[in-house]
């Protein structure tokens, strides 16, 4: 009777199970930071003191909000990152050309389902689409990750998104999770984990899966999870290496990292988007979510 965020946290935590309202010291899979808020942590890193960092290789760093450098202080902060990455021998660097990160770590086979994965980047939830507990910190909590390798967390309750219907010609996974945001509010899940499911899910891409639980955060979501599947080995058998090619496939084949129906910290709202239109998010907040038939005068 677990959902799929206390399944991650009950191994993550050693404990072999967790309840939502658990504080639990979590093993951390990877770390991501980029160029903005890189800095900070290892600023804040040096000050703890603390000479090498848990895991070079489970350190993942793009640069991509500030490329190029559009001043003085972005240039001066991709210095301090470059000397990081050389002298803690960070292997998972990924430079201005590589892309956005939340694209980048998914292509670059560094999420793996079951996972946790945090990063100094408020969108780190987007790799929930491939089944990884995924969540965005600060940058003085990812300094004392990169020095110890875990983080505490309270294991939040879930809130699950079940969604059903044939989407519409000219609707998307976009429509779909602001209509979402529009019904739940910019706060309707304030620290809860956002899964979604349904036979509409199911169908989407792994691109447009990626869509919903980048949103989580735009609704309060500590994080926005997608039970792996199929499409998701599919999508990742090639883009892993190693031993996490063999980990994801034996993952994918005797895992149950799907949410109990029957958990006591599960809450479930049913979403019909059959007759779902395109969905506009107005000024000045996300959840004034509005049909763009409604708007045609803008």
């Amino acid at each position: 009777m677990s959902t799929i965020a206390e399944k991650i946290f009950a191994r993550a935590s050693g404990k072999g199970e967790a309840e939502a309202g658990d504080i639990v010291m979590a093993d951390i899979d990877i770390a991501m930071m980029h160029d903005l808020t890189g800095p900070l942590a290892v600023e804040s890193f040096e000050k703890i003191g603390t000479e090498k960092v848990w895991d070079s290789t489970k350190i993942v760093i793009p640069f991509d909000h500030q490329v190029p450098a559009d001043s003085l202080d972005s240039a001066n902060n991709h210095i301090l990152m470059r000397k990081f990455v050389k002298e803690q021998n960070i292997e998972n660097f990924y430079d201005v050309k590589e892309g956005v990160c939340h694209q980048v770590l998914p292509e670059k086979g560094h999420v793996i389902p079951g996972t946790v994965i945090v990063g100094a980047d408020s969108h780190t939830c987007t790799y929930g689409a491939l089944g990884a507990f995924a969540t965005g910190i600060g940058s003085t909590d990812m300094a004392m990750v990169l020095s110890t390798g875990q983080l505490w967390f309270k294991v939040p309750e879930t809130i699950r998104f079940n969604v059903e219907g044939q989407l519409k010609e000219n609707t998307s996974a976009k429509d779909v999770i602001l209509n979402i945001i529009g019904q739940v509010g910019a706060d309707g899940a304030t620290y809860k984990s956002c899964e979604f499911a349904g036979e509409t899910i199911s169908k989407m891409s792994i691109s447009d899966r990626m869509v919903l639980s980048n949103m989580a955060i735009e609704m309060g979501g500590k994080t926005g999870l997608i039970e792996p599947d199929g499409k998701t080995y599919d999508y990742l058998k090639d883009r892993v290496n190693g031993e996490n090619k063999n980990r994801l496939k034996a993952f994918i084949e005797k895992s149950n990292l799907k949410s109990d129906l029957d958990s006591p910290s599960l809450e479930i709202m049913d979403i019909d988007v059959s007759e779902l239109e395109p969905q506009i998010a107005c000024p000045h907040n996300v959840d004034n979510v509005k049909p763009a038939s409604e708007l045609g005068d803008v």
